[in-house]
């Protein structure tokens, strides 16, 4: 064997070590003898002489003891290893740091065919066929750990190989190879139900073989080993995939990322998705070994990536409203402004006279306008509603006697009511409004005729429910679902159906706006909606409202007390405050024609200096809620400080809670929607000057 330990000692110039060993004893025992005689011999020059004798002695046995034959830990160890094997007919190795053998013996050599001389292959080369990638991969980390190991394999039925390493002192490792009767394994209940036979050792190990993540074994092209359930299971894989490459495993527009993920022979990660399974999408790690094969890890993704979606398209949908919300802001002032000066022009221009269509023309597709907008502010959830206690029941009745005749022959309607519903707190007419949508959908979606069926139900969710990109806490709803026959809605196409502008009618057919709109008035009303669609089996929209507690919100619907009604027409002086040249313009010219005295001011900085230095009283503040520098609550605010009697009605294209949640004294303020005309402004002012004291 060679020599392990390094370093100069007699040995290595071929003295033995037991003729070292004598001549240093004889020496020390010389040294000793001469100590004891010096202090026996008085005579001072014999003592002397003695002396020097005993000097030479211990210096002698100090030289030799320097230079003996000590053996190193390491060569200790490979001394017994070697004797060991002497006694033992197995073999073994003793490879360095980096796998490469240093010394074996020749029943190592015969099993990794090396002759005499020649280098031997490293124990990982020496087994590569026999046992388990798993096995090799294990014994391979522990040896590069400097930590013990012992593994088997079978090499043929009854009889089995056991392979265990364990470090030396210098970062060495010997390897031993033993064989021995195979133990008999439990048989597993699949190999039972089979054969009766217990079933053979899968090689990856319990570890691998049950681990929650996909493993496998592959050699430097991709071409896999083994793989555990994990990894299989993710592919659907029905047959053993020993054989088959990586790559023929995933979506086609994924196998060019894992092929230079594999070819670089480096760690790294890809994402991908299983061939034919789009819905299936992993994280594939990518692990080189010092022979040259690689180990692959799978995470399986697909719930996370399906949850990142959700919530990408709930950004979405929030952006859109967001941005539905100020276009239609921003277009009810337009509308306002047309609305307003066609009804000026109407007042001229009675029917008979000759510009008496267009002005109604233009009139009634600003109306149009002002309903389209309505849509765009309920699904951003910014339109005002006026919610109260509803019976479900009720309003389902009263809306099917209108969806009769928006149904066409053919299409049958069907009520189904549960019984004993529970209150709700919402908007009658967009509730309605709700109703109505879903069901003309359902009529367009069977060109052919079929059965509309409106169900109504209490519904106890015990747990929270995720549906679509939301999710519905446990509590009791009261479920509406509007359900149809007819042709259904693609996968594609079902997670969009709730997206503004979004349509699949022919051009000209839809705005793509009545299920946005649905969504947002179900969405502003507290509840949740989902749909359920199959190609060829129909669609099922499912609408769940909370249950109405009387006891929650009782003092939110108190109707505050009104003062005694007081002719003040003609003489109350009212600030109009409005950016919007043209609404400002419209509105004050108005009320002038009703007799009222008007301030007019464009932002809350000039209302303000008008409410500190008018003489007079000001019965009335009319001012819009969004304005640069400073808004019409913050106005509010300062100007009730000054005049705290003074009324308020704010303007705006927004919804009406979205200053109200705001202001501690909101049951005082009041509010006109835009776009308004002459006869809603008017009715407006008159309503709340009459409840309003004089200042």
């Amino acid at each position: 064997m060679m020599a392990v330990g390094r370093g100069l000692t007699l040995a290595n110039v071929g003295v033995p070590a037991g003729t070292w060993r004598w001549a240093a004893l004889g020496f020390a025992l010389l040294a000793l003898a001469a100590a004891v005689l010096a202090v026996m011999t008085p005579d001072a020059a014999r003592w002397a002489g003695v002396m020097l004798l005993a000097g030479i002695g211990v210096v002698a046995s100090i030289f030799l003891y320097a230079v003996w034959p000590k053996e190193s830990l390491q060569t200790a160890d490979a001394r017994r290893i070697s004797e060991a094997a002497a006694r033992a007919n197995v073999a073994w190795a003793i490879t360095d740091p980096d796998g490469a053998v240093l010394d074996c013996n020749g029943v190592y050599r015969r099993m990794a065919d090396a002759t005499e001389g020649e280098a031997a292959s490293p124990p990982e080369l020496a087994l590569a066929g026999e046992p388990s990638a798993g096995v090799l991969y294990r014994l391979s980390r522990s040896a590069a750990d400097g930590a013990a190991r012992e593994e088997s394999f079978q090499v043929a039925p009854g009889l089995e190989i056991v392979v265990a390493v364990r470090p030396l002192s210098s970062r060495q490792t010997v390897w031993w190879f033993t064989p021995r009767l195979a133990a008999r394994r439990p048989p597993t209940p699949s190999a039972i139900a089979a054969s009766g036979e217990p079933a053979a050792d899968p090689g990856i190990g319990d570890v691998f073989r049950d681990a929650p993540v996909g493993m496998a074994f592959a050699d430097a092209s991709g071409n896999l080993v083994e793989a555990n359930g994990a990894f299989a299971s993710f592919f659907s894989a029905q047959d053993a995939l020993a054989g088959r490459n990586v790559e023929a495993l995933v979506e086609s527009a994924d196998r060019a990322g894992v092929h230079d993920l594999i070819a670089t022979g480096a760690a790294g990660s890809i994402e991908l998705r299983a061939a034919g399974q789009d819905e299936r999408t992993a994280e594939l790690f990518v692990h080189p070994m010092k022979d040259g094969r690689i180990i692959l890890y799978l995470v399986d993704v697909s719930e996370q990536k399906a949850l990142e979606t959700k919530f990408a398209q709930s950004q979405k949908m929030q952006a859109v409203g967001e941005l539905a919300g100020g276009v239609a802001h921003d277009f009810n002032n337009l509308l306002t402004v047309i609305i307003g000066n066609s009804e000026f022009l109407l007042m001229r221009h009675q029917a008979g006279d000759p510009s008496f269509k267009e002005i109604n023309e233009i009139q009634q597709n600003a109306l149009r306008a002002a309903n389209l907008v309505g849509q765009l502010l309920a699904f951003s959830r910014k339109q005002t509603l006026q919610p109260k206690v509803l019976a479900l029941r009720d309003i389902v009745g009263e809306t099917a006697v209108m969806l009769k005749r928006l149904l066409r022959e053919g299409v049958n309607l069907e009520l189904d009511h549960g019984a004993d519903l529970w209150p709700i707190y919402a908007d009658e007419v967009q509730l309605q409004n709700v109703i109505i949508n879903l069901a003309v959908n359902a009529r367009d979606a069977m060109p052919t005729g079929g059965t509309v069926t409106v169900r109504t139900a209490n519904e106890q969710v015990t747990a929270d429910a995720e549906l679509g990109t939301a999710i519905m806490p446990a509590g009791d709803y009261v479920r509406i679902e509007v359900a149809d026959t007819g042709i259904g809605i693609s996968k594609e196409h079902r997670g969009k159906v709730f997206d503004p502008f979004f349509t699949t009618k022919p051009k000209g057919q839809g705005t793509g706006l009545g299920l946005a709109t649905v969504y947002g008035i179900v969405k502003q009303s507290g509840g949740f909606i989902t749909v359920d669609s199959e190609i060829g089996r129909g669609t099922a929209f499912r609408i769940f409202l909370p249950r109405h507690r009387p006891e929650a919100s009782a003092a939110s619907t108190t109707e505050p007390e009104r003062a005694i009604p007081r002719d003040v027409t003609g003489q109350d002086t009212i600030l109009l405050v409005e950016d919007e040249e043209a609404v400002r313009s419209f509105a004050a010219r108005a009320l002038r024609m009703r007799g009222y005295e008007v301030l007019e001011a464009s932002g809350g900085d000039e209302a303000l200096e008008i409410v500190r230095q008018h003489p007079n009283a000001i019965h009335l503040l009319v001012t819009d809620v969004v304005m640069p520098n400073m808004d019409g609550p913050t106005l509010v605010r300062a100007a009730k400080k000054l005049r705290p009697a003074m009324a308020v009605i704010f303007m705006s294209g927004y919804a009406e809670e979205a200053f109200r949640r705001h202001d501690e004294k909101a049951e005082e303020l009041h509010f006109l929607p835009k776009p308004f005309g002459l006869k809603q402004l008017a009715a407006k002012v008159k309503d709340v000057l009459s409840g309003t004291p004089a200042p």
